[in-house]
């Protein structure tokens, strides 16, 4: 069919996903004018990782003010790193205020998609048969909970959970804790545990270095200025941006002065602030700060250092009834036993069974490394598009302003469709190939790239995040280069 011959139309969209990004598409789909567009979320409640992670101190590592829709500012936060309940709430909220509530069908997952005859064929958990142009996977990055393969976690006698599986009947007050992993999470359910339980166990593999921040709070007269006058908000929103826009350039040039004062200051952090020289040596760690996920933390050094908490590095040689019986021979007794280590980092939408133009399979063209053009396309899954999928910049900056600039991108797609210029949109695999290549040479300048394990990196070592600046990105995100992709009747 020529291109002279397609008749514009308004394409069905499927949403996967009623997190963050989901919501985002589907009010950014109304807005432009789409109307056929459906969200299927597994659970029964919308708000992925903050609907999910519920444990004691949870809070995101962005400032409030930048983890927000740029078309949605709330003046309310209480403190510049957002607690994770006003997070879920803020998203409750504006799911309500734009009407994505009723677009949602809940307790329904997507466990197939197939493109055949022109569209996909989507097959939900509960049987029901759809058909859609479109697809839209926002079905996040770190969603898919890893349990690490310890011997005997099964025989744990006390209660054991992960930590985005928070079993809240547990009562911990008195209680002996293990919390193995050092991550963001093991950080923060340390310091909000760190006083309110009888002894916290800290089961440390690899040190983390801290990056110190003030959590300061929002006092009812800032807030209140922050509501009455919006420029106000604005001007703290640009304020934050720009420092953060510093730390986002940094990491992708190890080299960089920015890299360098970063790590200067984890390491006064801990120098300056951890007193006891045998514990500080523990959390020294043996690598370069950025190289993995910094901690951005005001208070875990304090949690740390207090009488109940004791970070043991021993290795784990098991998990009986009892407790965590470490590779010294020690028995460490607990009552409770959480698992921080962490979520799957490269499934993206998988387990969903996905195949694309001429039954190809995603498991099979992700066997060696997750891949996609942009982060948003892959080549022969037209009309499949990714939100912070493969290779973004999850590491880099605020996950909400990827979205909204990835989601700009892909209506700018579908106006191709809308407008009848084609029927079906996918990068040409050469494009996609090149993309590629010029990434992983580009990556081996980041501090991703400088000695370390991480879920930043695919399994062939190479970081795979966006290893270009800010600017870059969304000067990309601004106007798709249609000859890099294949435009189809």
């Amino acid at each position: 069919m020529s291109a002279q011959q397609i008749q514009p139309c308004m394409p069905r969209v499927v949403i996967i996903g009623a997190g963050m990004a989901g919501i985002l598409t589907a009010i950014k789909l109304h807005e432009a004018g789409y109307e056929d567009y459906v969200i299927y979320e597994k659970s029964d409640r919308l708000g992925g990782t903050w609907r999910d992670n519920t444990y004691p101190g949870i809070a995101c590592d962005v400032p409030a003010h930048l983890y927000t829709y740029s078309f949605e500012p709330n003046p309310d936060w209480s403190q510049t790193f957002a607690p994770g309940p006003e997070i879920a709430a803020y998203f409750e909220r504006v799911a309500r205020k734009y009407d994505v509530v009723e677009r949602i069908r809940f307790n329904e997952g997507v466990p197939s998609c197939e493109f055949r005859d022109g569209r996909w064929q989507i097959r939900t958990s509960t049987g029901r048969e759809d058909v859609a142009d479109v697809v839209v996977a926002a079905t996040g990055v770190l969603h898919h909970p890893h349990t690490a393969d310890i011997p005997g976690l099964e025989t744990f006698a006390g209660a054991s959970f992960h930590s985005a599986r928070w079993d809240h009947r547990v009562p911990l007050e008195g209680k002996r804790v293990g919390v193995i992993g050092t991550g963001s999470t093991a950080i923060q359910i340390t310091s909000a545990l760190s006083r309110k339980v009888s002894r916290l166990d800290l089961y440390q593999r690899t040190a983390q270095w801290v990056m110190p921040i003030e959590n300061l709070p929002y006092s009812e007269a800032e807030r209140l200025a922050f509501r009455t006058d919006p420029k106000k908000l604005q001007a703290l929103r640009v304020s934050v941006n720009e420092a953060f826009c510093r730390f986002s350039n940094a990491v992708i040039d190890a080299s960089s002065p920015e890299m360098k004062e970063i790590e200067d200051a984890c390491l006064a952090n801990l120098e300056s602030n951890v007193l006891d020289p045998v514990l500080r040596e523990k959390l020294r760690p043996d690598y370069r700060a950025g190289c993995k996920r910094l901690i951005f933390s005001s208070d875990f050094y304090t949690a740390v250092q207090a009488p109940s908490v004791d970070v043991v590095t021993e290795g784990i040689e098991c998990v009986e009834p009892e407790g965590i019986r470490t590779k010294d021979g020690k028995l460490h007794e607990l009552d409770v036993l959480v698992i921080a280590t962490g979520f799957k980092a490269d499934s993206f939408i998988r387990p969903t069974h996905v195949l694309g133009r001429g039954g190809v399979n995603l498991d099979d063209v992700w066997a060696d490394s997750p891949v996609a053009y942009l982060s948003i396309s892959i080549p022969e899954f037209p009309n499949f598009f990714l939100l912070n999928g493969p290779n973004g910049p999850v590491g880099n900056f605020s996950l909400i302003q990827i979205a909204e600039s990835q989601v700009g991108y892909i209506l700018k797609l579908l106006s191709e469709i809308k407008a009848g210029h084609c029927r079906e949109i996918s990068p040409k695999p050469e494009e996609t190939a090149r993309f590629e290549a010029e990434r992983i040479v580009a990556a081996k300048k980041s501090i991703w790239a400088t000695g370390c394990r991480s879920w930043y990196l695919d399994k062939n070592g190479v970081p795979a995040s966006w290893p270009w600046s800010r600017d870059r990105f969304f000067e990309v995100m601004a106007v798709p280069q249609l000859e890099a992709y294949d435009l189809t009747g």
